[in-house]
């Protein structure tokens, strides 16, 4: 306390017993011992209230021991069970965490973990992912000590996160005890497989499967990959001690459409003790980017024979040629070009407008401008009879898509009528024209968008001269074709926003954490934070359905699906408010990466226990890893010395002090008649 606080407490005792005197003993002949009792009481009121008026700050001194904590973490994942350490392992968690010497010297705190961190739970050796490297964040979260040791009992097989050895903090010394048998035995297996996720219909997609081999014998081994119970590709290889990887290639054909699963298989003429590591499971989601694309046209040209083969230079377009009154059914095409369309363009376009088709137009001198005008709105006409030669001019601002200048300026003329075309404001021009090296405000190809619908124009004929003349100076085709490919890319790409949007994988290995994330957008579509959205999960193997609300995130919904089965399964998300929905559907692969391995990963361990100035240590020496601990002088207990400071107002014993003086005085003052 402080020298003021000091004086006042000693000035209140000095005016509390002057009171107390002044009201029982002043002036009073006879002093009893009534009146000193009184008088007792009535000081101790006083002098209560003023030190609840002062309120003194309380200061009080305690020392407090600091032990240096110990974290033991023991590996819950199913790997420890395929190994045959499941018993090992209890006895190393009763021997750690029943010791009485680590818990004298040590915050002793035990934890479970898989691919999370668990404190209350009981071993069981269910884990589906082994997560190790989550140990080393969760240390560096939880503990702020100096320098501690953690014990960490695991075969080191990791199967998620980034690599542990590397994870753990400096000031955690790591004392791995090594579960699973460390002997190493002959083994062959399937490593990896590199493969995309995706691949189009009649394209070919790749694969890469990366064998590894732990043995001192030269052998051969088959590598197959089978769809559907037939082998589509198969291929020996050689394996030794002095190369124990091998990486396997090959390309497979997408053929149809759909969700597509292959197996990997890998069969040697070893005796192996894990041959579930010979297999692997992946599949490849076969996607139909084919178009179709009619070409119209009432005259021949050269032009349509090169828009043709330029566009499918694309294997995944088909250009049909068609006279504007051969069409029967406009409906099985994805995109109409109109070439220099004249009166009897109109029935066809009317069509197409109908049915909501991009369409590409392409002007010249046929083409009858007063259908052009009524055919569109994005430009309008205004042209002479009287024929023009135009040259391209690139314009370095376009960027409704990526198109690099391939010599545009340098290409020969196109011609056209000679006129005045006037854009709106929907319209971004590529190409402008140019005349005798004078620009002029017309265009020469250009694009619009109004909502889902997509057009283009290119203003003149003799294309074919481009193709050409890119091929002169590149000595191939690419470039030109690749050209047409963007501007068709551009007319087949719906781009109509939808208000309910839901990602989600095809497929996923069994045991994957499984998340499916939604958005749902307002009319203005803006992301609707109130929407509630709901998901209907139906497993079509055993015909059972399960309803999981979403979580709302940072501008998405999420829902989280733990612990499903192998199998097919569909689903629709609905938002409850609007009844918007989307179906769609996965499948489980199964595929349990925890019975892959065959040993501990003693060379791993013993690496981390390196890196972070520990030991590695086995269940048959706990003792020897306890007596380590125990001896090591840097894990001292640390004593702090802690001043608690409380302001006397919080002391309720002196409020019902107080109280009781108060009332006792009331009451023998009653009793005496003195009131």
């Amino acid at each position: 306390m402080t020298k003021t606080t000091i004086l006042l407490i000693t000035l209140s005792l000095i005016i509390a017993g002057l009171l107390s005197f002044y009201q029982y003993l002043y002036k009073v002949k006879k002093k009893s011992n009534l009146n000193l009792f009184l008088t007792f009481l009535r000081f101790i009121s006083y002098f209560t209230v003023f030190l609840l008026l002062i309120n003194p700050i309380i200061s009080r001194k305690t020392l407090e021991i600091s032990k240096t904590p110990l974290p033991i973490f023991f590996d819950n994942s199913q790997s420890i069970s395929e190994l045959e350490a499941s018993e090992n392992t209890k006895k190393v968690f009763k021997a750690l965490s029943e010791n009485s010497k680590l818990k004298d010297k040590f915050e002793v705190q035990t934890y479970l973990f898989d691919d999370e961190i668990y404190q209350d739970k009981v071993l069981d050796f269910k884990g589906k992912q082994s997560k190790i490297d989550q140990v080393a964040k969760d240390i560096k979260q939880l503990y702020k000590a100096p320098i501690f040791p953690v014990i960490l009992v695991t075969d080191g097989n990791q199967t998620q996160g980034s690599d542990y050895i590397y994870s753990f903090q400096s000031n955690a010394n790591v004392f791995p005890v090594i579960i699973g048998d460390t002997t190493e035995v002959e083994d062959l297996k399937i490593n990896q497989v590199n493969v995309n996720k995706y691949a189009f219909l009649k394209n070919k997609f790749p694969i890469e499967v990366f064998v590894q081999y732990n043995g001192q014998k030269s052998i051969s081994a088959n590598v197959s990959i089978v769809e559907n119970g037939s082998v589509i590709f198969k291929e020996t290889i050689s394996l030794s001690a002095n190369k124990k990887v091998k990486t396997v290639t090959a390309l497979l054909n997408a053929n149809s459409i759909g969700t597509k699963k292959y197996t990997v298989n890998i069969s040697s003429s070893l005796t192996e003790k894990n041959k579930t590591n010979n297999t692997k499971y992946f599949a490849v989601e076969v996607l139909d980017q084919r178009k179709e694309i009619a070409l119209i046209s009432a005259i021949n040209h050269p032009d349509l024979g090169v828009i043709k083969r330029s566009i499918e230079a694309n294997q995944q377009r088909k250009v049909t040629i068609l006279k504007p009154k051969e069409i029967s059914d406009i409906t099985k095409f994805n995109v109409c070009i109109f070439y220099q369309p004249t009166s009897e363009f109109s029935t066809v376009i009317s069509q197409a407008k109908k049915l909501g088709l991009n369409a590409f137009f392409i002007t010249g001198k046929s083409t009858d401008f007063n259908v052009m005008n009524q055919s569109q709105t994005d430009l309008t006409f205004k042209m002479t009879n009287q024929k023009e030669n135009y040259v391209a001019s690139y314009n370095e601002q376009f960027n409704l898509f990526a198109q690099d200048n391939i010599g545009f300026d340098y290409f020969p003329p196109l011609e056209n009528g000679f006129g005045s075309v006037k854009t709106n404001s929907n319209v971004s021009v590529l190409l402008g024209s140019k005349i005798n090296r004078i620009d002029v405000e017309n265009p020469m190809l250009c694009f619009s968008e109004n909502g889902s619908n997509r057009n283009a124009y290119l203003l003149g004929e003799n294309i074919w001269k481009w193709r050409i003349e890119s091929h002169v100076k590149t000595k191939e085709f690419t470039q030109f074709d690749t050209f047409m490919d963007k501007i068709v890319q551009f007319l087949t790409t719906n781009s109509a926003k939808k208000s309910l949007v839901v990602n989600h994988e095809s497929f996923y290995n069994s045991g994957e954490p499984i998340e499916i994330t939604a958005q749902f957008f307002n009319k203005n579509y803006e992301f609707d934070e109130n929407a509630k959205l709901a998901i209907n999960l139906q497993n079509k193997t055993k015909n059972t359905s399960k309803t999981y609300d979403f979580l709302k995130g940072n501008n998405e919904y999420k829902v989280s699906l733990d612990n499903l089965e192998a199998g097919n399964y569909s689903f629709t998300v609905t938002e409850k408010n609007s009844n918007t929905k989307y179906s769609g559907s996965f499948e489980i692969l199964d595929f349990e990466i925890e019975k892959q391995f065959v040993n501990a990963d003693k060379s791993r361990l013993d690496q981390l226990a390196q890196n972070t100035n520990g030991k590695a240590f086995y269940p048959t020496n706990i003792n020897a890893l306890v007596d380590n601990l125990l001896a090591k002088d840097n894990y001292k207990a640390i004593q702090k010395e802690i001043v608690k400071k409380s302001p006397l107002i919080d002391w309720v014993w002196l409020l019902v002090l107080l109280a009781i003086a108060l009332a006792t005085e009331w009451f023998v003052r009653k009793y005496n008649g003195l009131l």
